[in-house]
C-alpha cells in the first residue's frame, strides 16, 4: 500500500473575496480575527480534496459538544453537497482550527439521532440554516469533527 504524502500547511483558499479574506485574516492573527464572524464561532477545515489531491480550507459555523465540534454542509442552501463534504468520502481525516488551536480530526456523517438533536442548536445559532434547509432540496448532512488520537 502506498502512503500518500498531505501537504497540510498549504491549502487553497476558498475563491470568493469575502470567505478568502475571511479565511486569510483568521490564519494571519491566530484566529483573533475571524473566529466571530457576524457574532458567531467559526472554525477552519482543511480537507484533502478528492480531484486534485490539494488540500483546501474552508470556514464554517460550528457548535461544540464536549470533545466534539459539529457543523453543517449547507454551501447556503445550494442543491448540491459542498466541495468540502464531498472530500470527505475518500478522506474523513482533516486539519481543524479553532481560534489559535490546529489539530488533526476525523470526520463523519451525523447519523440520523445526532442530526436531530444537533440541528436545533444549529438553527438557533444560524436561523439562515433553516432557510438553506428549505431551499437545497436536500438534507443539509451535520458533520461531526473528533479530534483524532
Amino acid at each position: 500500500m502506498q502512503t500518500i504524502s498531505i501537504d497540510w500547511d498549504n491549502p487553497t483558499d476558498p475563491k470568493p473575496p469575502l470567505a478568502r479574506d475571511h479565511v486569510r485574516d483568521y490564519v494571519a492573527t491566530g484566529g483573533l480575527d475571524g473566529h466571530l464572524w457576524h457574532g458567531v464561532r467559526t472554525l477552519l477545515l482543511t480537507t484533502l480534496d478528492r480531484t486534485t489531491g490539494r488540500t483546501a480550507r474552508t470556514p464554517l459555523i460550528h457548535i461544540e459538544d464536549g470533545n466534539r465540534l459539529v457543523v453543517v454542509a449547507a454551501d447556503w442552501g445550494a442543491p448540491c453537497h459542498p466541495r468540502w463534504y464531498r472530500n470527505l468520502t475518500g478522506h474523513p481525516e482533516v486539519r481543524v482550527q479553532v481560534g489559535p488551536k490546529v489539530f488533526a480530526a476525523t470526520a463523519r456523517t451525523a447519523r440520523r439521532h445526532e442530526r436531530e438533536a444537533y440541528w436545533p442548536a444549529l438553527t438557533g445559532l444560524w436561523p439562515a440554516f433553516e432557510d438553506y434547509q428549505e431551499h437545497a432540496g436536500r438534507e443539509l448532512p451535520l458533520v461531526i469533527l473528533e479530534r483524532s488520537a
